[in-house]
């Protein structure tokens, strides 16, 4: 089962990974930014690998002179050891610290980057992938995989010098026996080769699989409320054991693959150690190899063993690493940007033209806006009225980019939107929505998101939107946190928060969609006038399903199936008896707001 927003399974499953100097060139960039903490890493690995052949060595020189009465003074051996393993300690200690630096560097500068990425990011990013998915990938992923490639790539630097240190002092004990020992290592980098590219894909498609597993928790965590209401909590459950359970056999894929190598390295290793004890027992019977010397021998070569093993095991974290990573990667290198033109204006004037502007979904083509042709003048207040799916959202949507068209113009003082410099494109606009999203900060923060505070500004904000009594009842009044979403507060107060931020932002074009529509008829009282005074002077777009919103606007115009069927006033449609009488006549009144206003659901 594939989500919105994930590849599916056999796509990831599919992908072959590049050479691995490829790979881990895209990701340099972001862990190149402590090059003192990388040298000191890799100066304190060499002196801990240095050390590993000093252990054997110490033992020839035990075996052949330590139990002769004399040879060695008694303190040599125990000050060396302490000495040695004091160093190997220290230099450990250090390139731990060292590491962690680099990798916690790169890991900020790389959530920067992608954070960056999805600010800037072309909108149907997030509808092509959800939330959790993404969330998932900048704040879990990238740190994953950095700890995992990291610590990885620098244990195979560790092990490799040790593999190289210890290597030449066989060479320089007996390089015959050596010769022997060398024909385990290509063996050992076959099979990594091999593992590594199956554990490349199950990597992939195991992100994959998470993603759907995190899309079916978001979905019922939001849908909470429906899935019990409908009762689907059956069939919910057996939709995330599915999922949970394709998760489970790759897991499983993963570490038969990844436990494959050590086995398999270990009797490789165990083949060259009989070959090797056994040529050097013919060897002792002729050229008179010492007991330290043999023994030396072996210890060394047998402490190659561990550094085969973990050689054999660093292909997986590797490998995993790699893959959370160029997820990060790819979002930010294959996500292409808004474009953005270069013309820009401090205020607009507020003259809009829809010309022939057609907006079409998905690869069936399916319209939301049909080839409309709109003028709004400067100031003007331009109500759009019509059953629920007839464009209207979609259609101001293009104004500020929200939605591209797929064919025609948008102009805003004659000027096609996409020549625009997008920053200032969108400032010119404030947007009060039905879907109203608040950040978690506080209260004034989140009426003056994106500009700077003035808490006097605030105040009369929240005072014209009907806010003022209820903020100042608040615990810290304005600098209370409005939690996730802010939903300990009621639609309606969370609706004229909305409508604070807009009279803050203070912009020159207003879009209202259904900005009262969570309003009792007291507090839309109180909005009313409140929205009345943010209109004055400003071009207005209004979306309503009541018609007490949208009786003031200068032009009504309704919309059917993506299409203008009819504008004018709320008297002379009336008066036309088209869709917008039959509409009306569909409705309810409200004696309440005024004796002449009728309040009508339009849908």
């Amino acid at each position: 089962m594939s989500t919105p927003g994930t590849p599916s399974n056999s796509a990831a499953a599919s992908l072959s990974p590049a050479p691995i100097g490829q790979r881990l060139r895209r990701i340099w960039p972001y862990f190149n930014q402590s090059p003192g903490a990388w040298a000191i890493a890799i100066g304190a690995t060499v002196v801990a690998s240095a050390t590993e052949p000093l252990v054997p060595a110490l033992l020839k020189p035990l075996l052949d002179k330590g139990f002769l009465k004399g040879s060695i003074e008694i303190w040599v051996i125990p000050v060396s050891l302490l000495l040695l393993f004091g160093v190997r300690g220290f230099a450990g200690f250090v390139a731990q610290i060292a590491l962690a630096k680099v990798t916690n560097q790169g890991l900020l500068e790389l959530r920067k980057a992608m954070f960056g990425k999805l600010l800037t990011a072309r909108l149907d990013l997030f509808s092509n992938q959800s939330a959790s998915a993404l969330a998932n990938t900048v704040v879990y992923e990238v740190q994953n995989g950095s700890s995992l490639l990291v610590n990885s790539v620098m244990g195979l630097t560790r092990d490799s010098l040790t593999l190289l240190a210890l290597s030449s002092y066989l060479l320089y004990l007996n390089w015959k026996l050596t010769l022997i020992v060398a024909l385990l290592i290509p063996a050992v980098a076959w099979v990594m080769r091999v593992l590594s590219s199956r554990l490349y894909r199950l990597a992939r498609s195991s992100q994959t699989a998470t993603d759907s597993l995190a899309y079916v928790v978001e979905e019922n965590v939001l849908a909470h409320r429906d899935i019990r209401l409908h009762a689907a909590q059956a069939g919910q459950g057996h939709r995330f054991a599915q999922l949970s359970d394709a998760l489970r056999r790759l897991s499983m894929k993963s570490t038969a693959a990844s436990a494959a190598m050590t086995p398999t390295t270990q009797m490789l290793a165990a083949m060259a150690l009989s070959a090797v004890i056994s040529v050097a027992l013919m060897q002792s019977a002729t050229d008179g190899t010492s007991v330290g010397s043999f023994v030396a021998f072996v210890t060394a070569m047998l402490m190659l063993v561990a550094p085969i093993k973990h050689l054999s095991e660093v292909a997986s974290p590797i490998t995993r690493g790699l893959a959370a990573l160029e997820r990060g990667l790819d979002l930010m290198e294959k996500t292409p940007d808004e474009r953005s033109g270069d013309f820009s204006k401090s205020r607009a004037d507020g003259h809009i033209r829809f010309i022939g502007a057609r907006v079409a979904y998905g690869n069936e083509g399916a319209t939301a806006v049909d080839a409309v042709n709109l003028t709004i003048a400067p100031g003007e207040t331009v109500a759009l009225v019509g059953a629920s799916g007839a464009g209207k959202t979609t259609l101001v949507n293009l104004l500020p980019r929200f939605v591209e068209p797929t064919s025609g113009r948008v102009e805003l003082d004659g000027h096609e939107l996409r020549e625009w410099q997008i920053g200032a494109l969108r400032s010119q606009f404030a947007l009060v929505s039905q879907h109203v999203v608040m950040l978690n900060d506080s209260i004034a923060a989140n009426v003056a998101l994106g500009a700077d505070l003035d808490r006097e500004r605030v105040q009369r904000c929240l005072q014209a939107a009907n806010l003022e009594r209820f903020v100042a009842d608040l615990p810290q009044g304005m600098d209370t946190l409005a939690g996730h979403n802010a939903t300990q507060l009621s639609g309606g107060q969370r609706q004229r928060l909305a409508i604070a931020r807009a009279l803050y932002k203070d912009a020159p074009v207003l879009i209202l969609d259904e900005a009262t529509s969570a309003l009792d008829t007291e507090s839309e009282r109180a909005v009313q006038e409140a929205l009345q005074r943010l209109m004055h002077n400003r071009t207005t777009l209004v979306i309503a399903h009541r018609l007490s919103t949208v009786q003031h606007a200068s032009r009504i115009v309704v919309m059917d199936a993506g299409r203008i069927v009819e504008t004018g006033t709320h008297a002379e449609l009336i008066q036309r008896n088209g869709p917008y009488a039959r509409l009306y006549k569909l409705g309810l009144y409200d004696a309440d707001l005024s004796q002449i206003t009728p309040v009508m659901q339009l849908s």
